[in-house]
């Protein structure tokens, strides 16, 4: 059963594939989180969120998923995610 009180934050760009399977992924254990398409944002909310993807991702790399604001999973790991959320 997922776990519904926990934060989860996906950093992900709208062209990436590895991010489009995470949301899926997410979607399909019903995973409430909050999503940024970081190259779909512009000005100083891009700006801020990179400084903010930066305390948790210093490559800047996606997707990133940070889970409670501890937890960080760099790239696409499926059980590594389940493990985390179910």
């Amino acid at each position: 059963m997922a776990d519904k009180n926990k934060k989860v934050v996906l950093y992900a760009l709208s062209t990436c594939g590895w991010c489009r399977k995470t949301k899926n992924l997410l979607s399909q254990l019903s995973i409430n989180y909050q999503c940024f398409d970081v190259d779909l944002l512009k000005g100083e909310e891009r700006e801020k969120i990179l400084q903010e993807l930066k305390k948790y991702n210093a490559n800047l790399s996606f997707p990133t998923l940070v889970i409670d604001d501890q937890i960080v999973i760099i790239g696409y790991d499926e059980e590594k995610i389940k493990k985390e959320l179910t």
